[in-house]
């Protein structure tokens, strides 16, 4: 048993202690995105009750303060994810709209006709979609690390698709599918000893240890503040600051300009060059006091309870008659994704509700993933460290309350 005091830490997420469909909540979608602890909610009231105002250039009080909120959240950030310099954190939208900047401003720069872009099969469709209409607007390639049958990438296959025509190597560093860790600490080496720029997608992995961008070597990484117990619409793209000051801007407007006249404008060096207009105040400073709130977490004791959840949670469905666990690699995070026979897996995230149940179901942007397990989707159970054991067991009897109906 793990020495980590789920109770205490359950107190500050307001959310978990009310009930859906008359029965105790159990929020089991961590993946999709996470709960918010009352440092996060406290500090979003606190800006737009006294602090609310437009930052950069405001010589009143209340913009003085919110810029200096909003700087201090990028520099809450940067420790989190072990950036060198605060200025190489720009915010986005989510890791969405990270992976679509570097797509198209780095990616227009770098990447041309019969060149190629790596990714891998176990990819979220946010980190193939933009790769694709890059590709087919330059005349570039999508190529493809497939995985084995226990949802692990095929590293004996690696070696030969990293050639001289890759330039660009995008690769998640956990599956919001599969819960499967990637070795990129040994990836990215290999590629880089070969001269390819390397972006990872953090949206999973920020959520469950703690990242070293400096440690990692790879050029871009991105993450969304909601996976991390922030606010929705906020995310960040951390670059390399000499790619990044190279890039050309992905929006004009606002904030990002060095001087404008008709004759020509002059742009900013990072961050502003990539924050085009009135960015999300309030979302950045809640991402801020979200990143201080995991910092200050017993990450050891976090990651094993998050082992041990998973761990239960593997035991106890697989002890279910028809289920079936997509999903088994040796190192992974505490997500499940499974089939139970002869029902959809709408059905079961329906009736689960009835339940007070929160779990996800579909293809989770994951549908070349499925494809190749040749199914259309699953059922989803990602689990945080607010969760407990007596949730794994609700989540366990409910589901053999639906095999006892429709299977």
């Amino acid at each position: 048993m793990s020495q980590w005091d789920v109770a205490q830490v359950r107190a500050e997420f307001p959310i978990l202690g009310q009930t859906v469909n008359g029965h105790p909540l159990v929020y089991l979608d961590n993946a999709a995105t996470s709960q918010k602890p009352r440092a996060v909610i406290e500090r979003l009231d606190r800006y737009y009750r006294t602090e609310n105002a437009n930052i950069h250039r405001g010589v009143h009080a209340l913009s003085q303060e919110a810029t200096a909120a909003y700087e201090a959240a990028r520099e809450s950030v940067a420790r989190f994810i072990g950036a060198p310099e605060a200025r190489s954190c720009i915010f986005t939208r989510n890791a969405t709209e990270a992976i679509n900047l570097v797509a198209a401003t780095w990616g227009r720069e770098h990447i041309g006709a019969g060149d190629e872009i790596l990714v891998s099969e176990m990819e979220h469709h946010a980190n193939i979609v933009p790769w694709q209409m890059l590709a087919e607007q330059v005349g570039a390639t999508v190529t493809v690390i497939p995985i084995n049958d226990r949802g692990e990438l095929d590293l004996d296959a690696l070696p030969a698709l990293l050639t001289s025509r890759t330039k660009l190597l995008a690769l998640c560093h956990v599956s919001n599918s599969l819960g499967t860790i990637n070795p990129v600490e040994q990836i990215i080496p290999l590629a880089k000893a070969k001269g390819i720029t390397v972006l990872i997608d953090g949206a999973q992995s920020t959520a469950h240890f703690p990242v070293n961008v400096a440690t990692l070597g790879c050029d871009f990484f991105v993450f969304s503040g909601h996976k991390v117990c922030g606010p929705t619409g906020i995310g960040v793209l951390w670059g390399k600051p000499d790619l990044l000051n190279a890039m050309p801007p992905y929006q004009g407007g606002g904030d990002m300009i060095d001087r404008v006249s008709f004759a020509g404008t002059t742009f900013r060096q990072i961050p502003e060059r990539f924050e085009a207009g009135t960015p999300h105040i309030a979302g950045a400073i809640g991402l801020g006091a979200a990143a201080e709130y995991l910092m200050g977490l017993d990450q050891q004791a976090l990651a094993a309870y998050e082992h041990e959840l998973l761990t239960y949670a593997t035991e106890q469905l697989q002890a279910i008659d028809g289920l079936q666990i997509y999903g088994e690699a040796a190192h992974k995070v505490s997500v499940i994704s499974f089939t139970l026979a002869g029902i959809h897996p709408n059905d079961i995230g329906t009736m689960l509700d009835v339940d007070g149940i929160a779990i996800r179901t579909g293809h989770h942007c994951t549908m070349p993933l499925w494809a190749r397990f040749g199914l259309e989707g699953s059922t989803r159970a990602s689990f945080a460290f607010y969760n407990t054991l007596a949730e794994v067991d609700a989540l366990t009897a409910s589901l053999r309350k639906v095999q006892k109906l429709l299977g």
